[in-house]
This record gives structure tokens, sequence and C-alpha cells, in this order.
């Protein structure tokens, strides 16, 4: 069943979708729509939008949730909302009937007034729990460094609406979790905190233990199950796991993800969705000098227009990945491969300008179009290099847990091109991990951009 707040949210969704389209409408005609065609459009995108909001996460509850993410978020699912809107009318043939500036404003103006109206009611409620109100207490059971960062992180994040109330510290040797937090009331015996959190009707049970706590879990569970406490384990995994722990269902069974891709299926799916879409744009978008570039590449020296190579993907299945031809035609030596160096003879003239731009790379599109890669990911490198960097580079291979992409945050960072020295390949290798750990819409945003402007000229690129 729908929440009240959750259905108001809906309908306020609706009439920030029609109010959008209204304000678009004046700009572009100076009156509300042309012809029915507008009001049909404007009905589909609202029925998008309520059907698929939900999926993305959209009013799911905000406490502690990053601001950027929800933003993302927000902007992901009303941009797939236009999509299918802008399909089915392709699809009913009645696309030629509606203006492509303004559903161009209409979609800029309604993104805008969904990712504002969430900001303001964010800061809204921020102000609010500053203020001490909408608050829920958090009593807290830990030990050591992982309990004292979560409790520092609970108070040192009030907008999340979260505030520490007790600690019971279980604790068997120095130093004590008491005395990082002195002004939390700290508790040595299980029954006593019991007692403290009936009488202060705390409500949240958060279990900052290692997994060798087994009899603690248990005790604690067994003393609260039958009050009206959420109990939430949140286990000290640093030593174990790769990335950031995540809790899964398997035929029924919760698993916590220790070695296994950070991001979880609902984000895969929407960083495919805007993989293909932006692709698909890309394309279309960049025909002309993608013709103009082959052309060129034709005439500057003998050989196809493009190049092939094989590289590893997601869960280490091989593609083709292509690009535009920067070498010469020549031959390898079976089973090694030679980077391209600084002043290489193989490269063309032409070739030079394609791989300082990044120009060459454009053909991946078609590899992000094809699902081999993704438009934001770990670099693919070549098998020969794979084989040799998995066994000197620690944490090499869990780059393919995620489709490698054109662009990435090791390389907005300056690591790209010739990797001489295992050092730079670590370093390439370290913020690829720090990517896969950090993944957000708006992190792929950022990196996106940032390409845009720092991939027309680079040092390492030759």
């Amino acid at each position: 069943m729908i929440k009240p707040e959750a259905l108001a949210a809906r309908l306020v969704d609706v009439v920030l979708v029609v109010s959008g389209a209204a304000i678009a409408s004046h700009i572009r005609f100076d009156e509300i729509g042309q012809s029915s065609f507008y009001y049909a459009f404007v009905a589909f995108a609202a029925a998008f939008a309520l059907a698929l909001f939900p999926a993305f996460g959209v009013y799911q509850s905000w406490r502690g949730r990053s601001k950027m993410g929800l933003v993302g978020q927000v902007s992901l699912a009303w941009l797939t909302v236009q999509t299918c809107a802008l399909v089915l009318m392709f699809t009913l043939h009645r696309s030629d009937f509606v203006s492509r500036l303004w559903f161009a404003y209409w979609t800029g103006t309604t993104g805008a007034l969904l990712i504002f109206s969430r900001v303001a009611v964010h800061r809204v409620l921020a102000r609010v729990r500053h203020a001490g109100m909408n608050l829920r207490q958090v009593a807290v059971v830990g030990r050591g460094a992982h309990a004292a960062a979560l409790v520092r992180k609970i108070d040192g994040c009030t907008a999340a609406g979260f505030r520490t109330a007790a600690v019971l510290d279980v604790s068997h040797d120095t130093p004590k979790l008491s005395a990082a937090i002195p002004s939390v009331p700290s508790f040595d015996e299980l029954h006593a905190f019991a007692d403290y959190i009936r009488a202060q009707d705390v409500h949240e049970l958060w279990l900052a233990l290692p997994l060798s706590e087994e009899h603690t879990i248990h005790e604690c569970v067994k003393e609260l199950r039958d009050d009206l406490v959420n109990i939430r384990f949140m286990p000290d995994l640093r030593s174990v796991a790769m990335f950031e722990s995540t809790m899964i269902d398997l035929l029924g069974v919760p698993a916590i993800n220790l070695v296994a891709s950070p991001l979880s299926q609902t984000s895969q799916l929407q960083k495919e969705m805007f993989d293909r879409l932006f692709a698909a744009v890309a394309l279309i978008s960049l025909a002309p000098l993608l013709l103009a570039i082959a052309i060129a590449v034709k005439l500057s020296s003998r050989g196809p227009v493009l190049f092939r190579q094989k590289r590893k993907g997601a869960d280490g299945r091989v593609f083709t990945i292509y690009k535009f031809r920067s070498m010469r035609l020549h031959t390898e030596t079976p089973g090694t491969l030679a980077q391209a160096t600084r002043h290489d003879a193989r490269i063309t003239r032409l070739g030079a300008f394609l791989r300082r731009t990044s120009l060459d790379e454009l053909p991946q599109f078609f590899n992000v179009l094809r699902g081999d890669m993704s438009v934001v990911g770990p670099r693919p490198h070549a098998l020969e290099h794979d084989d040799l960097y998995q066994k000197v580079v620690a944490g090499y291979i869990q780059r393919y847990r995620i489709k490698p992409g054109i662009t990435g945050w090791a390389q907005i960072n300056g690591f790209r091109g010739e990797t001489d020295k295992i050092e730079k390949m670590e370093r390439r290798v370290e913020h690829d991990l720090y990517y896969l750990g950090n993944w957000s819409f708006a992190l792929d945003m950022r990196i996106i951009a940032a390409t845009i402007v720092k991939g027309l000229v680079h040092n390492n690129a030759y």
C-alpha cells in the first residue's frame, strides 16, 4: 500500500510534468499547446513517470541518502521517461506533429522543476533536523575504530536525521570506545543498555561489529526482539571486502558481497539504459564528423579505416573493440604487443592528431550500442597486457567487474597513454577501483563533462 506522503509526492510530480510542458509551450508558442497531440504526449509522459519513477528509487526515504545521488536518480528517471514517451510517439507515427524545440524546452524545464523541488524539500528537512526535530534516535553496539567512526558519522551529518542516543561498548581491550565519544552515554552491560533504550523510546539499534561477534549479535537480538526496535547489522568487513559490501538476495537467502561487482542490479540497469541512449545520440550527432575522419584515415595511408583488437569486457568476456586506425600497417611479434610511445614512427600524422584529441576512440560508441562497453568505466587493455599486469598489479582483474568504458576516472586524472612503468599501471588501477567503489550517476556525469574538456588536449596522449 502506498503511503500518503509517497502518494502526495507522485501527484506533485505529475503537476510538475504538466507545468513544465505548459512553460515550454509559452516559451515556444506563446500559448499552451498547438494540437491534441501535445496533450496526449504530456499524458503519456505523466503515466510513464508514475510507472517508472518508483523503479528508480525516486520515492524511497531520503534519510541518510546523498543529495547528489538523489539528483542523479531523478535526472536519469526523467530522461528515461522522456525516452519512453518519445519512442511511443515514434511507434504511433505522431512524432512529426510535435515540435522538437518544444520537447527540448519541456525536458529541461520539467527536469529542473523535479530537481529543484526535491532539493528544496531536502534543505527544509535538513534545517528542521539541525534544529533537533524530525530525528531518529540510534543506539549503537560496537567496538574499536569501526564503531567510533560510525558514531562520528551519525553525529557529523545531522541533516540525515539520525542522532546517537547510547553506545554499548563490547571492547575486550583498550582503548575503550567510550573514550573516543565521551559525549554519548556508554554502557558495558546489555540489560542496562536495553533498559535505557526502552526508557528513552529509541527505535534504531545498529550493530557495528565484526563477524567474530556472533554471540553478541545473538544476545542483542534476543534481548530486544519483543520491542519495536529496528535492529540493523553493519559488519566491519574492511579486512576481507574488496569494495564496500552490499546485501543481496540469492535464492531467498540474504548474502553479503565481499568480492563482487559493487553495482547493484538496479544500478547496472540504469547505467546500461543511459549508455545505450547516450551512444545512440552521440552516433547520430557525430555522424558527419565520423564520416569525415573515416575519409581522412583512408586517404592518409594504406589500410583499413578501423583498427580492431580483442579486449576483455565485463566478467572477462572477450569482445572486439573499434578505433579509427592511427598507425601505418605493421606486423607484431606473435604473443607480444608494443605500446605506442612518444614520437612513435608507426603513427601517421593524422593518427597523431586523432590520438592526441581522443577522436580515434569515437567508433567505440558502436561498442557501447552493442552492449560490449559503457560510456564511463575502466579502460580496457590488450589481452597481452592483461596477462602481464594481472600477475604484478594487485586488484588489476577487479577492473572487469563492470563493463569497460570509453573514458574513466583514471583518464580524467591524467592516467592515460603509455604505461612504461608498473607504477603508472598501479596508479591507474587505484583510480579504477576507486570509481567502482564510489560509482554514482552524478560521478559519471562529472567524468563525461571532464572528458569533453580535457580530452581535446593531453600530454600523455600520443
